[in-house]
């Protein structure tokens, strides 16, 4: 079962995600956005990172593809209020027509096991005999 989250950018809400993705061993979550009042987010973090000086990995207008570094901004809560926070911070990723990813990096253990047991459980099954 999967919670959705508010994702807020300078302390505003840009959207929502569900955090469906995971990588457990890495403490990494990470799932597609819901905008809220975003025409084009590929537009809207392109400015975003240009404006603020952040390192984008990919950029290809054609596709509307982006890959960007860690946003230092860019966080994420649960419903109750509590950041799900990754040490190494957040990133988008993403394309017009695939939709756009929001990656959460390094969550701590035993917060991560807490918060996403779904996605640990799962990481487990793939090594059972």
């Amino acid at each position: 079962m999967n919670s959705l989250y508010k994702i807020l950018l300078n302390n505003k809400e840009i959207g929502t995600t569900q955090l469906e993705k995971a990588d457990a061993p890495m403490g990494v979550a990470f799932g597609l956005i819901e905008f809220i009042d975003i025409e084009s987010p590929y537009q809207f973090f392109k400015e975003y990172c240009l404006q603020n000086g952040i390192n984008i990995s990919t950029d290809d207008p054609e596709f509307e593809f982006i890959d960007t570094q860690v946003i230092t901004g860019l966080k994420v809560f649960r419903n109750d209020g509590v950041e799900i926070k990754g040490e190494a911070g957040s990133a988008i990723t993403g394309m017009k027509d695939e939709g756009y990813e929001i990656s959460i990096f390094g969550i701590s253990y035993p917060f991560y096991e807490e918060e996403f047991p779904h996605h640990v459980k799962a990481h487990k099954e793939l090594f059972k005999d």
